[in-house]
């Protein structure tokens, strides 16, 4: 299959930005505050800018697919790509998937999963240690949580599904 064949395929997650502020002192408070993901917003620029720093040569075109433990996802993935988006006001860490076909229901579960650790302990966990500095501060970004919040959905599970309940608690 060639590479213009493939398909598409966009995994949505809450970002959960925190700011630790610059004092009058020049130092940063101990503790960060919580920013939402309508704040983050404000940072989407610096937050790309980060998540591209951290794209490492040997990933290549194929990204974080490079790493995948799955050998049947292996032979359907082409690429994983990290990135941000802001929809509905809100900004949003984004898995940018190309895929030869289509994903069967086991397989996007699987990828999902994939995913999940990838954000946790793997390029999601380097990436929150990176601290991007702003005028206010500096920012850290985790693309996970382990509160009740945490969701990973398809594209059209979070835009096309019916209104999704954003509740106070989710940033």
């Amino acid at each position: 299959m060639k590479q213009n064949d493939l398909k598409t395929l966009r995994l949505y997650s809450s970002l959960y930005p925190h700011l630790y502020r610059q004092n009058e002192y020049g130092n940063f408070e101990n503790t960060p505050e919580e920013l939402t993901a309508e704040e983050a917003c404000d940072y989407e620029a610096e937050i790309l800018a980060l998540i591209d720093r951290e794209c490492l040569p040997g990933e290549g075109d194929h990204g974080l697919a490079v790493y995948l433990d799955d050998d049947a996802l292996k032979q359907k993935i082409y690429s994983m790509k990290p990135t941000v988006e802001k929809w509905d006001g809100r900004l949003w860490g984004v898995l940018e998937v190309q895929t030869h076909g289509e994903l069967s229901p086991s397989e996007l579960e699987a990828l999902k999963s994939e995913w999940c650790g990838q954000e946790s302990d793997g390029w999601g966990e380097g990436l929150e240690q990176r601290p991007i500095r702003t005028s206010e501060g500096e920012l850290y970004v985790s693309f996970w949580s382990s509160d009740n919040n945490f969701f990973i959905k398809t594209e059209e599970e979070l835009k096309g599904g019916p209104a999704f309940d954003f509740g106070l608690s989710i940033r």
